[in-house]
């Protein structure tokens, strides 16, 4: 595991490569941060990393939020996850559903995408597969600008984590 100094260290690329994960299919919001080096602390790289998805376009946010898997959809189930989305998953409990609650989260995911056009995003570790459910419908009756606003909240605390498992000490 990387240092915080030695991150701060690295070239474009090391630093897309150590840090490229961080938010899902999307290395470009490392690329785009890694001009603002140094970084004091955790906090302040991560918060430089959100300032960088938070500046980008709708377009790219929206890019992003679309990077991310369905909950124990058809990539989980034919293991084509990310390492990282797959602990995540598994972190919830979405790996060991019954074959009614897999259908209920498969159901759940068509109606969510079909509302919003993006998928259903949650900071899987910090939730079981019970409340991920009730999150699934309650959001539903959200308006889409609440939920964009979500998605890219939800993406913030996903962020932090795996940061976190990078940078245990700092």
């Amino acid at each position: 595991m990387p240092t915080l100094a030695e991150l701060n260290s690295l070239d474009c690329a090391g630093f897309i490569a150590a840090l490229g994960h961080l938010f899902e299919h999307s290395p470009w919001v490392a690329e785009e941060t890694w001009p603002r080096r140094p970084f004091r602390d955790a906090v302040h790289l991560h918060a430089e990393l959100c300032a960088t998805m938070r500046g980008a376009t709708r377009e790219r946010q929206l890019a992003l939020i679309r990077a991310h898997p369905d909950l124990a959809g058809r990539l989980a189930q034919q293991n084509q996850l990310t390492a990282e989305s797959t602990r995540e998953q598994a972190s919830a409990g979405l790996n060991r559903l019954s074959a009614d609650e897999l259908a209920g989260f498969q159901q759940l995911n068509t109606a969510y995408l079909a509302r919003f056009g993006f998928p259903f995003v949650i900071c899987a570790r910090l939730n079981h597969r019970a409340a991920i459910l009730q999150a699934m419908r309650a959001r539903l009756e959200n308006s889409a600008e609440v939920e964009f606003a979500t998605a890219l909240a939800e993406i913030e605390k996903i962020a932090q984590l795996r940061l976190t498992d990078l940078l245990p000490n700092s």
